[in-house]
């Protein structure tokens, strides 16, 4: 006898009549639609949020990186004849020409950095001032490219920038005055009594993190420096470099081109908890959707192996019209790795949909909700966001499509292992 080729036509024939059988016909319509819509939900919900994972993310670094600094330099400077130290950086300017000429690095900047009380009216803010010129200023993106803004740094040098959240606060607008209140202010023979000085609004910029946009002001780092007592030093040396991911290799140079007593602090030490706390939940998160998409592949066995017990006698025509074991296992198989590859592509394309389409989604649940759904205070930023990764898409639908393949392999064989004497032998 001639051997046919695996999966002939009339092995899809057979199969396909098998799955869309109603109940009447000795089929399982009822469980093939549990099982098809079980696998599209899994497949939709894994990469759903693998795309919310991976949104949060880099939204989450992106606004870390856009706005501060990627290294810090700090010096830590010895008090002749004490055993204090003292954190100014007295000859800023050559230090920070010393780290501009390391390889990797973008940019280095001086800073003058303090915590103020920032007011208008009644209204009060605690404020971190960071003193800054303002080609420095331009070159961080999240400032002179922000998500929203109002008013110009082109005036900068004859006013300050803040936050949208300070803004807020506070009750200003572009053109408004507010009051900047520092407890280190004019030294007296009474001691030292606040510095209060009034500077106008010219900038608010939403930088897209909730923390900087409630606590940021910028100011002439000339202006900053009069106002804090650094008249010629500088608190720090902000440092940006090409490849933040690689900073650890940079730093090393850093450090050397600093001097011995410079103190280093990059992006990863100020937020690198929070990151492999996301790792940790990322991998968890993973783990359990994953057993959400073996669940469902399980539906696929228990409707085949009832599948298989209504489709008996057929099996047992089938094998003495001459079909081998092989081609009854590729039946069956082909049933359930049909529903599985019918329920990972739909779930596929619902689940991209929702990446693509979550801000009305979000929006939409918000407004059921009645508001409050999403609190940056909270979180950080200010809406859910999600990116698409070729590499979670394909990890999403090689484990749904192996999954459903290899369960299905189980029930598969146990109808090409039936015996066709006892199957027939009742009918």
């Amino acid at each position: 006898m001639a051997q046919t080729p695996p999966f002939a036509r009339f092995e899809w024939l057979i199969a396909w009549r098998y799955i869309r059988a109603k109940r009447a016909e000795g089929g399982v319509s009822t469980m093939t639609w549990i099982s098809l819509i079980g696998i599209t939900l899994a497949v939709f919900a894994l990469i759903a949020t693998l795309a919310i994972r991976s949104g949060f993310r880099a939204e989450f670094v992106d606004t870390i990186l856009g706005s501060n600094a990627h290294v810090t330099v700090y010096e830590q400077t010895p008090i002749a004849g004490t055993d204090q130290f003292t954190r100014i950086i007295s000859d800023y300017a050559a230090l920070t020409d010393r780290i501009s000429q390391v390889p990797g690095v973008t940019r280095a900047a001086p800073l003058v950095r303090q915590q103020v009380m920032a007011n208008r009216g009644t209204q009060n803010a605690g404020v971190e001032v960071y003193g800054i010129t303002e080609a420095d200023l331009r070159t961080v993106p999240r400032i002179v490219t922000p998500e929203d803004s109002t008013g110009s740094l082109d005036d900068f040098a004859t006013g300050i920038a803040i936050g949208s959240g300070v803004a807020r606060e506070l009750g200003v607008a572009v053109g408004d005055r507010i009051k900047l209140i520092s407890p280190n202010g004019v030294r007296t023979a009474m001691g030292t009594s606040p510095r209060v000085n009034v500077y106008p609004v010219v900038y608010i910029f939403t930088a897209g993190r909730y923390d900087i946009d409630k606590t940021r002001v910028y100011m002439p780092l000339d202006q900053a420096q009069t106002f804090f007592n650094r008249e010629g030093v500088a608190d720090e040396i902000e440092v940006m470099v090409a490849d933040p991911d690689d900073v650890e290799n940079i730093m090393p140079d850093i450090l050397n081109a600093s001097g011995d007593y410079a103190y280093l602090w990059s992006w990863r030490d100020s937020a690198g908890a929070f990151l492999r706390a996301l790792t940790v939940e990322d991998n968890v998160m993973f783990v359990l959707l994953s057993i959400l998409v073996l669940i469902a592949s399980m539906n696929i066995i228990s409707g085949l192996i009832m599948l298989v017990k209504n489709k008996g006698r057929d099996i047992g025509i089938l094998r003495t019209m001459g079909l081998t074991e092989g081609s009854i296992l590729r039946i069956f198989f082909i049933c359930g790795a049909g529903i599985g590859t019918v329920g990972t592509v739909l779930g596929l394309i619902l689940g991209c949909l929702f990446a693509l389409y979550i801000d009305p989604i979000f929006s939409f649940v918000n407004y059921v909700a009645g508001g409050g759904v999403w609190d940056p205070e909270i979180r950080g930023i200010y809406a859910l966001p999600a990116q698409l990764n070729l590499g979670d898409v394909l990890s999403s639908v090689a484990l749904s499509l192996g999954l459903s393949w290899i369960v299905t392999i189980f029930p598969a064989r146990r109808a090409a292992r039936m015996n066709p004497v006892e199957a027939l032998r009742y009918e």
